[in-house]
């Protein structure tokens, strides 16, 4: 066992080793298994992260279960005041854990600053936990003859999180803070690809000192994953990832009982209409499709301009995509960083040429990208048009660099394609006009719809939309939906006779 001394030694630098948190103490896991973290700019290794066993999800569950009564009798006020700290914690470590995230994942510094910066804000949404608890009292008087009658929120146990490699600092902090502050216990599963973010947050918990058990982190793969989702012990599991996964996760969970919120994959499209600000959307249009080289669950990779518009918004979406830099996310000239692994890079490379097939044309060509200095995965900002409503590329997620011009005569054949795919998870349109920004909002069925906005991210105090195959449960991450996952309604029902 390793004191919290020798973990923390070194802020600033990468974490080494990488461990697990389990009761209060940063451990070595058991699993004899073990996976490279390598930084995709430079393919350099970072670290080796450890793959655990059962028996060291067992051990963290088992952890986080002793720790459950005295925390749900610890007063919510009091709960709260953990994460007033852990907030301080936070933006006191918030630049080292953006060079790590970076190093990790391969994001441009400014990404990994603003991803911290929104995982902070749902730190601060979560310490609002009590009034939202107050407010599903629900008390009703005298609902029958000297009986009152009301609702009191509970929390159910031990809560477990899969969280994905591209938003490694944001994610985890969707349902850590929400789930503590209920009253339950928690368990984190990072994705193996990136721990090393996960593990400095983790200091930052450990330096806020929640009671032993409260707060564990459990690194793995598969084997890991199913022995959380299938412990005994969790109450309920919340995902992110890609859509096959996800419902296997809400499968598997659900079989056993256990609450599931599985947010999957995503096919986003932007509308561009005659009348939007092309000096606007175009930047706008920018950020969304090559923020994050891609790889995120709101990127509107098919744009379709609308009639007329198609021409100039074609011109101008051509230029801002060659004028992009790319190249490791540490130097803070670069646009657009490397993708995550070789096989995603081969897996997008096979993506375009298929589209290429199918009778779309390459405008913007990334695919033989090769930086001059950095031995990185990385794939140029490619665009693509004609695309149309039939093609793989218009109906499966990309989650590469890659934008897919379509065209379309009107409004209503635009929406059309939009609703064509089996995701639901994000869509915007452009447009100075509200009937057509109504009639989007009203008819696009996806679970974040933007208006003039490319990425659609809900802030903490609202949960993050998704339908169809882009979301399995009922309860989403952030705001009123994670206080409703995290806790059951118990009914009071009272008569006094004396």
């Amino acid at each position: 066992m390793v004191s919290k001394q020798e973990q923390t030694a070194g802020a600033g630098s990468l974490p080494d080793p990488i461990r697990n948190y389990v009761g209060g103490e940063w451990i070595e896991s058991g699993g004899d298994e073990s996976h490279p973290v390598v930084n995709p700019a430079t393919n350099d290794e970072l670290g080796e992260v450890p793959f655990s066993t059962g028996e060291d999800v067992d051990l963290a569950v088992r952890a986080a279960a002793e720790a459950f009564d005295n925390w749900r009798r610890t007063p919510a006020v009091d709960r709260v005041q953990y994460l007033f700290d852990l907030k301080y914690e936070l933006e006191d470590r918030q630049e080292d854990i953006a060079q790590a995230l970076t190093r990790e994942h391969g994001k441009t510094l400014a990404e990994a600053r603003g991803e911290i910066r929104r995982g902070i804000e749902n730190v601060e949404v979560a310490a609002g936990v009590p009034n939202m608890l107050r407010e599903q009292s629900g008390l009703v008087e005298d609902v029958a003859r000297d009986v009152d009658e009301y609702a009191v929120r509970q929390p159910l146990g031990v809560f477990g999180a899969i969280t994905p490699f591209n938003f490694p600092a944001m994610i985890p902090l969707w349902f850590l803070p929400y789930a503590v502050a209920t009253g339950n216990t928690f368990v984190l599963k990072p994705s193996e690809k990136v721990p090393l973010s996960s593990q400095l947050i983790y200091e930052a918990v450990d330096g806020v000192d929640f009671p032993d058990g409260v707060v564990n982190l459990v690194n793995g793969s598969a084997e890991t994953v199913n022995a959380l989702l299938e412990h005994p012990d969790v109450e309920g599991v919340s995902f992110v990832g890609s859509s096959h996964v996800a419902k296997y996760v809400y499968e598997t969970a659900a079989q056993r009982g256990k609450r599931v919120q599985a947010q999957g994959g995503a096919k986003n499209y932007a509308v561009v209409t005659e009348s939007a600000e092309l000096d606007d959307a175009v930047p706008n249009v920018i950020g969304s499709v090559y923020g994050n080289a891609g790889q995120r669950c709101l990127a509107n990779d098919v744009v379709v301009g609308v009639g007329d518009v198609y021409d100039d918004l074609k011109a101008e979406l051509v230029a801002a995509t060659e004028d992009l830099a790319v190249g490791d996310g540490l130097d803070e000239t670069t646009d657009v960083g490397p993708v995550i692994t070789p096989d995603s890079r081969e897996r997008i490379l096979d993506v375009i040429d298929e589209a290429l097939d199918a009778g779309a044309e390459v405008v913007v060509d990334g695919r033989n990208y090769d930086h001059p200095e950095l031995d990185g995965t990385f794939v140029g900002p490619t665009l693509l048009e004609g695309v149309t409503a039939d093609m793989a590329i218009a109906q499966d997620e990309i989650f590469g660099p890659v934008l897919c011009l379509a065209k379309t005569a009107d409004l209503d054949e635009a929406i059309e394609m939009v609703n064509s795919t089996r995701y639901g998870n994000a869509s915007t349109i452009y447009t100075e006009r509200g009937t057509d920004a109504r009639k989007y909002r009203y008819e696009v069925d996806a679970g974040n719809i933007g208006v003039n906005v490319g990425v659609c991210a809900p802030m903490g105090f609202f949960h993050f939309g998704g339908r169809k195959e882009s979301f399995f449960g009922d309860l989403h991450a952030q705001g009123e939906d994670a206080v409703n996952f995290y806790t059951d309604k118990t009914i009071q029902i009272e008569r006094w006779y004396s």
